[in-house]
């Protein structure tokens, strides 16, 4: 399993790095994309029986049509799009006529993936289009990875009291904290490395808040799996588990160095005097 998630990173980085610092913003939302689209499909099927296939497909055009509208920012409001979504979700059961026993978690359930996957983790495309877009979108990663990585390792080699044991058994507090602190030490080496409009105070805040986040990301999708009765969401990268899986964190993590850019670095926001 080790090896695997090795040689899964190995295999992977470099063509994260020429896809982020490279390849053009709509290459960028493709691939973002093809991550919601399957990272719902993984949530839909831990609770969707056979049979909802008309379903699914309704959550995951929804899904795409959220981060469509993250890259043509400007055609709607989000608010018109929340609208939108909110009111397709509850009259889709009401078109179809499903079985109204159901209608209730199946609108549920269907709301909860277009939100869960689609609009948080959608911000990635707001991310990169910010200005040094490229260089955010690495500082998220390595950040919220570095706390997945610490939390691991520390975990595995000195964890004993356990976090969260009704919710994910193997996670621990040793873990967490070994996370926490891995999250904070990516944070300032990237400020110093390629992020200098950045403050130290910022980066240790923001090594806190996507340590903290990053780690409630992943018990959340654990709860999600706990729930349905599954280890994995999927087996789509080795070593790894599903795609959802690996995005559990950065599906936190994301919007909130987007907002905390957005709103106390006023950071991409014009402001009117």
């Amino acid at each position: 399993m080790h090896l695997k998630r090795v040689i899964s990173a190995v295999l992977f980085l470099p063509l994260f790095y020429i896809l982020v610092r490279y390849l053009s913003p709509t290459a960028f939302f493709i691939v973002v994309l093809f991550a919601v689209l399957l990272g719902q499909l993984e949530f839909y099927r831990l609770y969707y029986p056979v049979g909802k296939r008309g379903l699914i497909l309704f959550g995951l055009l929804c899904g795409g049509l959220v981060v469509g509208h993250f890259y043509e920012q400007g055609l709607f409001s989000d608010r018109e799009v929340m609208t939108a979504l909110v009111l397709a979700v509850l009259m889709y059961p009401l078109a179809t006529y499903q079985d109204v026993t159901t209608t209730l978690s199946d609108a549920a359930v269907g709301a909860l993936g277009i939100f869960y996957v689609g609009w948080l983790l959608g911000h990635l495309i707001l991310l990169r289009g910010l200005e040094q877009g490229e260089y955010l979108v690495f500082f998220l990663f390595l950040v919220t990875w570095a706390c997945d990585t610490g939390a691991y390792y520390i975990g595995k080699g000195f964890g004993r009291r356990r976090l969260a044991p009704r919710v994910s058994p193997n996670k621990t507090i040793e873990g967490a904290v070994g996370g926490l602190v891995a999250s904070i030490l990516a944070a300032a080496l990237a400020q110093r490395w390629f992020l200098p409009f950045l403050s130290v105070v910022d980066s240790v805040f923001l090594g806190v808040l996507l340590g903290v986040l990053g780690q409630l990301g992943d018990l959340t999708e654990s709860m999600f799996k706990r729930g349905a009765g599954v280890k994995d969401s999927g087996h789509f990268l080795p070593g790894h588990g599903g795609i959802l899986d690996k995005m559990d964190s950065l599906i936190f993590t994301t919007p909130s160095l987007y907002y905390y850019l957005l709103w106390v670095k006023q950071y991409g926001r014009v402001i009117v005097i």
